[in-house]
């Protein structure tokens, strides 16, 4: 049985680690979550499985969407078992960043878990969400 694609949200801060360096590295594995939610939902995503790239602190908008190229594993940069990675790879950015603001602003988006759990850094999106994030950024996948 195919896997059905999943959708997700992850963040970070621009002057860590931006969209920009990203898309040069062309890949990366995600790591410093240190957050179990955020962890299990590390744990949830599946080869295949698209994800949205957020700028938190400065920027505040989603600049682009990757793709998981390897589910989790233990994080390489702590010797801790609990933590995990997953690997991410660029696909596209949006024509259009699109803002928090125009997000908090959507009838639609709001009960997206960006704007309910804003403190969480990996955050599981809807297939509708995700369609109406692809809308206003005037991008398809």
């Amino acid at each position: 049985m195919a896997h059905k694609i999943s959708f997700w949200l992850v963040k970070q801060e621009p002057s860590k680690y931006s969209w920009d360096t990203f898309v040069k590295d062309g890949e990366t594995y995600w790591d410093g979550v240190r957050n179990y939610q955020a962890r299990n939902n590390l744990q949830s995503m599946k080869k295949g499985d698209m994800v949205f790239f957020y700028h938190s602190v400065t920027g505040k908008d989603i600049r682009g969407i990757a793709k998981v190229t390897r589910e989790a594993y233990p994080d390489p940069t702590i010797d801790d078992p609990r933590w995990v990675v997953v690997n991410l790879k660029p696909v596209k950015a949006l024509a259009h960043p699109v803002s928090l603001e125009e997000i908090k602003n959507h009838k639609d988006l709001s009960e997206i878990a960006l704007v309910r759990q804003s403190r969480l850094s990996v955050l599981p999106l809807t297939k509708k969400e995700s369609q109406i994030i692809l809308k206003l950024g005037n991008t398809s996948i």
